[in-house]
């Protein structure tokens, strides 16, 4: 290591003075998909991302955190053979980026790295056994790994555990690059107050350089720009912010990177939910509005795309199959798979009882036509004759086999025919227990799970406005939209049998999923206190059902899953006062 190159800036007091009229800094955002594991795909992405910024002349190039390894590794992290593996991967990366005539550019990348056991000012607490994982950044330059940084703070709240899997870092990391000063945080440390962004200041360096793996929530973009904002005031430097892309699991990153002036100004703004490489000239640039804001309903859509796109190709599928009842959900989900993998590789299936009415067969199959996916009709009536005769099932328990068996029959397809099956549940129903396990409930993914009914018509209408701006057939029948909803497992039945209006029920689950908002919270606000107690104990009661639903991509404040987690075995009910 090079000590003209980095030093650890943590002597108490140390200050250095900015320097004017300086050369500029040419940095590359590299905002790009890796996948957890794939080591040697991930340093690949890392190798082409820095052919392309070495032509656009780029000094500097970031990618996003623990790049080499990809977010969130989770219990990987435990494991000394993967933490082994990451370091690994990092020197043979240094080296590879030399061998490729790439060695002049400095490469900010994340890895899994180890601690190298507590001594005295090092940085990791005395007593800390040698070994233990690290959520790390690297910087390499000239086949080298010339500086590495440690993340400070270790979110532990939604969807993290970082405090159950890494030793936090102490030190703070610059690196000298031409005629500036850069420091370097990771994700979290930007969005807690002091720490890693006061040292910046007191060492007074050129340019904070921040690694993220910041999942997206609705309207998440706003919070961040304000953030980002602040933190380059408070640093009194620009402040660059590098987000990955991509799905893993329930989680979708939307990329969303973009640098910020020292007096908050936005400079260059990235594309959300694409891969992208943003090149910028720190000190030459003029202020831009950034990129284009989506709307609510295009970034949610987007988001719910990419996150199905990822789970279904980076987990080895190539196609999916669905039920389709003719109602809004299923349609809803069918659009997103043919956006997101081709109509080629959605395959539909309406499985009609004899309670299946005959303007349902009609959507589904009109569906099908609409976006050209692959359509197939299975008759489930004698199937389920077959069971009750031999069962002799009544009331609810055979309503609930018609689910059964139709999600018997998806199963089937897929394991014969190698699809990934989709459940179709949405948020309010999977709130309130109202699907079936082993159902309507079976599958590996659930595009909707975290998508409200009424945000279910909201997208489905935009999805449609959407086809009819750019000249195109609307996918989703209107009469999909415009009915009422109705699973149809006895005659003549309705939702709104069993459940209050939707826009009423979300508005309530809201406050009660979301807020953890109290009954008598709920009641203040002007909700009737008999629905209240309804929502709230159908709710509650349906945890065992959720604990068994499929992943499902994230979009909201609080989704059930890694959000939210309360026991399954558990008679504490909210009082009404």
């Amino acid at each position: 290591m090079d000590p003209s190159r980095f030093r650890a800036w943590h002597e108490p007091g140390l200050r250095r003075s900015r320097v004017g009229n300086v050369a500029p800094l040419r940095i590359a955002l590299a905002q790009v998909n890796p996948t957890v594991g794939d080591l040697s795909g991930n340093a690949e992405i890392v190798l082409r991302e820095t052919r392309k910024a070495v032509v656009e002349r780029a000094d500097l190039i970031v990618f996003p955190e623990m790049m080499l390894t990809g977010y969130p590794v989770e219990d990987l992290a435990l494991r000394s053979s993967f933490q082994r593996a990451s370091m690994t991967a990092l020197t043979d990366l240094a080296a590879t980026l030399l061998a490729h005539g790439l060695g002049e550019i400095h490469v900010v990348v994340g890895y899994l790295g180890q601690t190298a056991g507590g001594t005295v000012g090092g940085d990791t607490p005395l007593g800390t056994p040698r070994g233990a994982p690290q959520n790390c950044a690297a910087v390499v330059h000239g086949g080298e790994i010339v500086a590495t940084y440690a993340k400070h703070h270790l979110p532990n709240y939604g969807v993290f555990d970082e405090f159950r899997y890494f030793v936090p870092g102490r030190t703070t990391t610059a690196v000298r690059i031409g005629d500036h000063d850069v420091a370097i945080a990771i994700c979290e440390d930007l969005w807690q107050d002091g720490g890693p962004v006061a040292q910046v200041h007191e060492i007074g360096a050129d340019l904070l350089v921040v690694l993220n793996g910041s999942p997206y929530e609705r309207n998440k973009d706003d919070v961040r720009l304000e953030l980002c904002q602040r933190r380059a005031r408070e640093a009194g430097c620009p402040l660059v912010y590098v987000n990955m892309v991509g799905g893993q699991d329930e989680l979708v990153f939307d990329g969303d990177s973009l640098v910020v002036d020292a007096d908050g100004t936005l400079l260059a703004r990235a594309p959300q939910f694409s891969e992208n490489l943003l090149v910028v000239d720190l000190g030459q640039i003029h202020p831009s509005a950034g990129r284009e804001r989506l709307t609510d309903e295009a970034e949610v859509y987007a988001a719910l795309v990419l996150g199905l796109r990822d789970y279904v190709r980076k987990n080895g599928f190539t196609s999916i199959v669905l039920g389709l009842s003719g109602g809004i959900d299923s349609a809803l989900v069918a659009v997103i798979a043919c956006d997101a993998l081709g109509a080629d590789n959605v395959n539909g299936v309406s499985m009609p009882s004899v309670y299946s009415s005959g303007h349902s067969r009609d959507d589904a199959a009109d569906l099908a036509d609409r976006t050209g996916l692959n359509f197939r009709v299975v008759e489930i009536a004698p199937m389920v004759a077959a069971y009750l005769d031999a069962l002799h099932l009544t009331g609810v328990a055979e309503e609930n086999l018609q689910a059964r068996v139709r999600g018997t029959t998806l199963m089937a397809l897929s394991n014969q025919e190698g699809h990934l099956v989709l459940a179709t549940g949405n948020k309010s129903e999977v709130s309130v227990g109202y699907s079936t396990i082993y159902g309507d409930a079976v599958g590996g993914f659930a595009p909707i799970k975290d998508v409200a009914k009424t945000m279910v018509w909201a997208l489905s209408r935009w999805r449609n406005a959407l086809a009819e701006k750019n000249a195109e057939t609307p996918p989703i029948p209107q009469s999909s939209i415009d009915k009422e909803p109705s699973a149809e497992l006895r005659p003549d039945q309705r939702d709104s049998d069993s459940l209050p209006d939707y826009h009423v029920l979300d508005d309530v689950l809201d406050d009660y999923v979301e807020r953890d908002r109290s009954a008598e919270d709920l009641r203040q606000q002007g909700f009737d206190a008999e629905l209240v107690e309804r929502v709230l104990r159908l709710t509650d009661a349906a945890e065992h059902k959720r604990r068994q639903y499929p992943p499902g991509t994230k979009i909201s404040l609080k989704a059930f899953g890694r959000d939210r987690r309360l026991p399954i075995t558990n008679r504490w009910r909210e009082p009404l006062a």
